[in-house]
């Protein structure tokens, strides 16, 4: 990673990042490093991240915030290269690449994570039968260790934690989009 910031700084707005579209945490993940490094790269917006996979591993953008379940089978294929993990604790599934914050990049905590969402004035006795059932499935062994595999961590919640966990992610990436001054088209 160290490398590839100086590389960055060298040959400022020559140096390519994919991502799946814009606004996409991929995107915004590259718009973080930008910020805290004071870099400039250009963003390369695919319509969607199956695209930008062949285009990695054939050299015609440089680099792609990815997650692990598509990105590993290529790195340990040799034909990629995982360069660091974007939450703050490596991942189970390749604990041998290091966080961005051990690569030198102080803050850089960014996570792709899923929510169960109802529609509002769904009622509180529903809404808490099924977090149950889900927590009780995330729980399970299996399930946790299929996730693991994947890079990913079950988590399960409660809907009050999980009001506060988006309501703490939309403050987050619209002070980073505000900062990066990322625009919709």
């Amino acid at each position: 990673m160290k490398e590839l910031i100086a590389l960055a700084r060298a040959r400022p707005a020559q140096l390519t990042f994919a991502s799946p579209g814009i606004g996409s945490v991929q995107h915004l993940s590259a718009e973080l490093l930008k910020t805290i490094e004071k870099i400039d790269m250009v963003h390369v917006p695919y319509k969607g991240a199956g695209q930008v996979m062949p285009d990695l591993i054939g050299g015609q953008v440089l680099m792609f915030f990815c997650g692990m379940a598509p990105a590993m089978p290529h790195v340990r294929a040799g034909k990629l290269r995982a360069l660091t993990v974007t939450t703050t604790t490596r991942s189970p599934a390749a604990p041998e690449v290091p966080t961005m914050i051990e690569a030198g990049v102080p803050g850089f905590d960014i996570s792709n994570w899923f929510g169960v969402f109802v529609p509002a004035g769904t009622p509180k006795d529903i809404i808490a039968k099924l977090n149950t059932e889900m927590v009780r499935a995330l729980k399970q062994p299996d399930v946790k260790d299929k996730l693991s595999s994947q890079g990913a961590e079950a988590v399960g919640n409660t809907p009050d934690e999980l009001e506060r966990f988006v309501r703490a992610e939309t403050a987050k990436y619209s002070q980073l989009v505000k900062a990066s001054g990322v625009q919709a088209d």
